[in-house]
């Protein structure tokens, strides 16, 4: 993916132990991240995939597994447009101890989605993470893909311990109290998923 251009890639698992309401947690799901800097990016990839000579040597085992032996059963894709003012996708951490916390925040209807993410960036959120010690990875607007209208996130933490830390000076900073009472924003998110990840070996975020 590297020599494609798309860097860095995030691999990672979704474990029942960080996650036991979710029965798709087994550790043998996985969650991949693309970066693309372009639409095209996203949609030439598997064709640049099928010309590389040394790619397709290496990869034969599973872009040609046998019916009978499949080397998985489907994948879903959904596509994000980052957000302005976070257009590339950070690594805050390596720490071998990181967790990976994503975030889905459905809307009941678009204008609200939209008023969700205005919320991030004109009502101050994201200024409320940083100052608070949330670490983004990316933000995005979903636009295909499912559970929309939505929008998504990533936060990476050194450990489990500073991801608690940090939720709870949010959770008690004066800015968050303010703008989550602000009529202005009131409904623009009808249901949340929240999953914590965890980064496979070969994972560079």
């Amino acid at each position: 993916m590297n020599k494609t251009g798309i860097s860095p890639v995030g691999v990672f698992k979704i474990l029942k132990e960080d996650n036991p309401k979710e029965a798709a947690a087994d550790g043998f799901n996985l969650y991949v991240l693309f970066p693309h800097d372009s639409p095209e990016s996203f949609v030439t990839l598997p064709y640049r995939l099928a010309s590389d000579k040394t790619f397709m040597e290496a990869a034969a085992p599973v872009w040609e597994a046998p019916k009978a032996d499949p080397a998985f059963t489907r994948f879903q894709s959904s596509i994000l447009l980052a957000f302005k003012g976070f257009p590339r996708v950070q690594v805050p951490t390596k720490a071998a101890t990181r967790i990976l916390q994503l975030r889905i925040y459905e809307s009941h209807c678009m204008g609200r989605a939209l008023k969700k993410i205005e919320m991030f960036y004109e009502g101050g959120e994201l200024d409320i993470f940083h100052r608070c010690g949330l670490t983004p990875v990316f933000f995005g607007q979903a636009l295909a893909g499912a559970k929309l209208p939505n929008l998504t996130y990533m936060l990476s933490f050194p450990d489990k311990a500073a991801q608690d830390k940090t939720w709870k000076a949010f959770g008690a900073d004066p800015g968050w109290l303010k703008l989550k009472d602000d009529p202005a924003y009131k409904d623009t998110v009808s249901s949340v998923t929240n999953l914590i990840l965890r980064p496979a070996a070969s994972s560079q975020v």
